[in-house]
């Protein structure tokens, strides 16, 4: 007897629903910019950034996260763009009880119930991808079960098949930015994002990477109550960050600022690891200032090479190496460099290592303000078009997200610290032998390699 599909799997029906739904939204979109360059039409950027926050604005799911992740990568889509993506959230409405009830049931038993001494019918938050219940384990600890929404493998399937429509429409005007590369990187981790039992690897992965970090705190995964649509893990109590940063004083929120660096880069620099989602919705902050850090689907393991590229660049800037720039542009995959392109690539590179730079107590907005890093953005993009173009490497989607992301959350934080300090305390001792082995015995301890 053949088995029957559930309807979770990467079926037909499933993908041919959510096209309907997808494409209708953005078929209209892609059509009218598509239009406008046959019949040679100027094209408004503006009108159709709003044309396409309204296609996508009554969607739910991954498309959702693409979109979030896009309004955080520059150049990745146009200015007027980002600007309308960014104000977009995940708001996905919570699913009742009837499939919270049948999820769990599909997951652990039919008698799953038995296995918590308390599990609410009302989710606690609700995301792009699933939502989260609040629930008591038979030992009394608090616990935080993550329900994935149902057939979200056709979702994901049929969302980045229509984000092509987007990146295509975006080519057909502006050719400064090749974006086939961002598209490969985006689909890989959201297709990984899917697979909870990855994401508990993730999980373990970051307790052992953040076990001397005392100003970080990382929950437990609770692996008989967890399967590949249902992750469980032990709840960290913790504040949103805003509410904490409107009511403490300078001292705190540098120390909040500090735990929040060292929670993204210790694994960076000493792991080649990335968390690739710094939205405020996955982490929470103590009142000692230590922070939880939640949420391990977007993870990015990188070659180690790539981290030293990373402080090559760095210090190729400060100290005027342009042959080491370069190497650092070439260890990350840029190809065919011509010098022009080489001098516009160092524009922006020096815009984004500029609060590492000055070996003080310092915002990150003194020298990466709203207005200047427009007029950058403006300058490296003209001359890119200019010169042809440039394709961005895959690994710069993640990598790109959480520098941008987290400059955000300090410039929220308004932190006032020593930044060059910082990272300089990260990388010290920094070596690409020592780091390829400390990812490999990590990677393994984890079940990842």
């Amino acid at each position: 007897m053949a088995k029957k599909p559930s309807s979770d799997e990467n079926t037909l029906t499933g993908r041919v629903k959510r096209y309907a739904q997808v494409g209708t939204a953005i078929g209209g979109f892609a059509a009218r910019v598509a239009g406008e360059r046959v019949l040679g039409r100027k094209s408004d950027p503006a009108k159709n950034a709003e044309g396409l926050k309204l296609a996508l604005g009554g969607l739910k799911g991954p498309l959702m996260k693409v979109a979030q992740i896009l309004s955080t990568i520059p150049e990745a889509l146009p200015a007027e763009y980002a600007a309308e993506l960014a104000h977009l959230q995940a708001n996905a409405p919570h699913m009742g009880w009837p499939f919270v009830n049948r999820r769990m049931t599909t997951e652990l038993g039919e008698w799953w119930k038995s296995k918590f001494k308390s599990f609410p019918r009302e989710a606690t938050r609700a995301a792009s991808l699933g939502q989260v219940h609040k629930a008591v384990a038979l030992d009394g600890r608090a616990l935080a079960c993550k329900l994935q929404y149902p057939d979200m493998d056709s979702v994901v399937e049929a969302d980045l098949k229509q984000l092509r429509l987007v990146f295509a429409a975006y080519r057909t005007y502006d050719p400064a930015i090749d974006p086939s590369e961002i598209h490969a990187e985006i689909s890989a981790r959201l297709k990984e994002e899917l697979d909870y039992h990855n994401e508990a690897r993730n999980l373990a992965l970051y307790r052992h990477m953040l076990a001397a970090e005392k100003g970080v705190h990382v929950p437990e995964v609770v692996s008989d109550l967890s399967t590949r649509r249902l992750l469980t893990m032990t709840w960290l109590e913790g504040d949103p960050l805003q509410e904490v940063a409107d009511r403490s004083d300078q001292a705190t929120r540098d120390a909040i600022a500090v735990n929040m660096f060292r929670a993204w880069y210790v694994p960076f620099y000493k792991f080649g690891v990335i968390h690739g989602d710094p939205h405020l919705g996955n982490y929470t902050v103590r009142p000692d200032t230590t922070i939880n850090l939640m949420d391990f689907g977007a993870i990015r393991i990188f070659d180690p090479q790539f981290v030293k590229g990373v402080i090559d660049l760095f210090n190729a800037l400060q100290k005027g190496d342009r042959a080491l720039a370069v190497s650092a542009y070439e260890i990350w995959g840029f190809t065919g460099l011509s010098n022009e392109v080489i001098d516009t690539l160092n524009i922006w590179a020096a815009f984004v290592y500029a609060p590492l730079m000055e070996d003080r107590p310092r915002l990150i907005e003194e020298t990466n303000a709203a207005v200047y890093g427009r007029e950058t953005v403006a300058k490296v993009h003209k001359e890119l078009r200019r010169l042809g173009g440039v394709k961005p490497p895959r690994e710069f989607v993640l990598m790109d997200r959480a520098a941008i992301g987290l400059g955000s959350v300090f410039m929220r934080l308004k932190a006032h610290v020593n930044w060059h300090r910082l990272f300089q305390d990260t990388i010290a001792g920094f070596d690409v032998d020592v780091l390829a082995k400390a990812q490999s015995a990590a990677l393994k301890k984890a079940d990842l390699k």
